[in-house]
């Protein structure tokens, strides 16, 4: 049984032919590689090529040679403070992990504004609106680190899965922004007629948040 792993999202594929579509990222099967052949096409190929196995024994013979070659093929290291910076916070999954932050308390937030909403409490918008000020904070490297995981891991591909997410990640970005904007112009929102708009907002914010997180696991996982 062959193997084909899709370029984009290293999606493993078992079968003969490659699928005609990624289920995980979209792309289309000409992004599948093949892994590995058969294990009988390397006992059939032997016999009919001889001087192969006398080509392959002077290269293992030549020690510098055979360790030189494959650095070749490396790719190479980061120069630039910039490029050692993009390195490291695509190695270490800085997306992943910076991500936790809004993820953790936008749901907090935007319960805090419905509590607030429906019983009329005061000291629970103004704790909601610190939890968005701290989410508007941390917005930029994950946005940052979100785009470098598209770029370096995912090829920038742009399936339907990707653009959904960078979908997602513009509503939420806009709608906690405006949030927050809207609170600071007027802190008494929740007393006035336009409450149900703010709690809308919130909630699709929230949503977006959710799709955004869904499709990132989706693509982590392999789902």
């Amino acid at each position: 049984m062959k193997k084909w792993q899709c370029t984009v999202c290293k999606f493993v594929h078992e079968g003969d032919e490659p699928p005609d579509k990624c289920p995980v990222c979209g792309v289309s099967g000409d992004k599948f590689i093949l892994l590995e052949d058969p294990p009988d096409t390397p006992d059939t190929q032997v016999p009919e090529k001889g001087p192969e196995p006398a080509a392959v024994s002077a290269q293992t013979t030549s020690g510098p040679e055979a360790t030189t070659e494959p650095e070749d093929d490396q790719p190479e290291a980061p120069r630039t403070p910039y490029e050692k910076i993009v390195h490291l916070l695509v190695k270490h999954h800085a997306h992943p992990v910076s991500v936790h932050m809004p993820n953790g308390i936008l749901p907090v937030s935007v319960a805090l504004f419905i509590l607030a909403w429906v019983f009329d409490l005061g000291l629970f918008v103004k704790a909601g609106f610190i939890n968005l000020v701290f989410v508007v904070l941390a917005f930029p490297l994950v946005l940052f680190s979100g785009i470098l995981e598209w770029k370096k891991k995912y090829a920038g591909g742009l399936t339907l899965i990707f653009k959904l997410k960078i979908l997602a990640a513009t509503v939420t970005t806009t709608a906690c922004i405006i949030s927050v904007i809207w609170y600071m112009a007027d802190p008494l929102v929740l007393e006035t007629s336009l409450a149900w708009v703010f709690i809308l907002l919130n909630i699709v914010m929230l949503a977006a948040a959710g799709v955004a997180g869904h499709i990132g696991g989706k693509l982590v996982f392999k789902d």
